[in-house]
């Protein structure tokens, strides 16, 4: 195999877990728990409201599945990902922190880069940054920012990101967020920003343009084509860049038996060494696929790497 895997924790999504109230604090724990075991990161994703289009495709079957667009019970619980993370970050030393799934143009480009430098400065670096622009319109509409511009709203904070790491002071002429000579202190921890990925159920043209200008790794959600692996490897090198220097992010493959039981983690884990061989590195998985036991997150993520560390031998 040409490397050894490394594994990210998902703590977004396991309600049936925990509350997503009362019991946040259970996820800093198997944070915690997951740097003993020898886990790379954890991630956690966001939502900052819901609406009725968040079950426009039907609630999912099984609750201990992955949300998607229009699969998930409005009610679902979305704690804010970036104060939890920071939180983690206080009784961690060495877990990578992946904000998943950051909705920025639902803020101003300036105040997410403050709370961005901020706790990868906290952290010292181990901030993992996931920009998009989701799927919710009803999420976009009680925040009163337009749908149809979303695009091009990120487009323009990926842009700000940019100079707010540089020298100050910066100033933007863009369309939307536009500003003149401003002082962003202090900057995060690397020159350069946090470490960026991106991803999607498609390697389409704006998700594969930001990728190619700004990302450090590539996370799709599914399995990507060996045509979208050759798009991505060709689109680099007439960039200037190297493929191999970009970190890809694979995940395991839960099958549940029926709607009320969890996966099978043998399974799961078996598609790792497939990935492995198409330069994948990283894989994420979700402990309520697999257990019910709150207490158990411990000993579950040291069963993961046991088990692929046999896998990887």
């Amino acid at each position: 195999m040409p490397t050894s895997p490394r594994m990210l924790l998902v703590l977004s999504e396991n309600w049936t877990l925990t509350g997503g109230r009362a019991d946040l604090p259970a996820a800093v724990r198997w944070a915690r728990e997951a740097e003993d075991a020898g886990f790379d990161a954890v991630m956690v994703s966001e939502h900052i409201v819901l609406g009725p289009d968040a079950a426009a495709a039907g609630i999912m079957g099984n609750p201990r599945d992955y949300a998607l667009p229009g699969n998930q019970d409005p009610s679902t619980p979305w704690p804010n990902s970036l104060l939890l993370l920071a939180s983690i970050a206080s009784v961690t030393s060495r877990l990578r922190l992946a904000a998943a799934a950051v909705l920025a143009p639902l803020r101003h480009p300036l105040l997410l880069a403050r709370e961005l430098g901020t706790l990868d400065l906290l952290s010292e670096g181990r901030l993992v940054v996931q920009p998009t622009v989701s799927w919710s319109k009803d999420e976009y509409d009680a925040l009163g920012v337009p749908f149809a511009r979303r695009g091009r709203l990120l487009d323009e904070h990926l842009e700000i990101w940019a100079k707010a790491w540089g020298p100050s002071p910066l100033s933007h002429e863009g369309p939307h967020y536009p500003f003149q000579d401003v002082w962003f202190e202090p900057k995060a921890h690397r020159p350069d920003g946090p470490r960026l990925w991106f991803g999607g159920q498609r390697l389409h043209g704006p998700v594969l343009r930001r990728l190619v200008r700004y990302g450090h790794g590539f996370h799709p959600l599914g399995r990507p084509t060996p045509e979208d692996l050759q798009t991505l490897k060709e689109s680099m090198a007439a960039a200037g860049r190297d493929v191999a220097g970009l970190e890809m992010i694979g995940g395991t493959q839960a099958v549940f038996p029926d709607d009320r039981s969890p996966a099978d983690l043998g399974a799961a884990l078996a598609v790792i060494p497939e990935q492995l061989e198409q330069g994948f590195t990283t894989f994420c998985v979700k402990p309520n696929q697999f257990i019910d036991d709150p207490d158990g997150v411990g000993a579950f993520c040291r069963e993961v790497m046991r088990r692929v560390g046999r896998l990887a031998s």
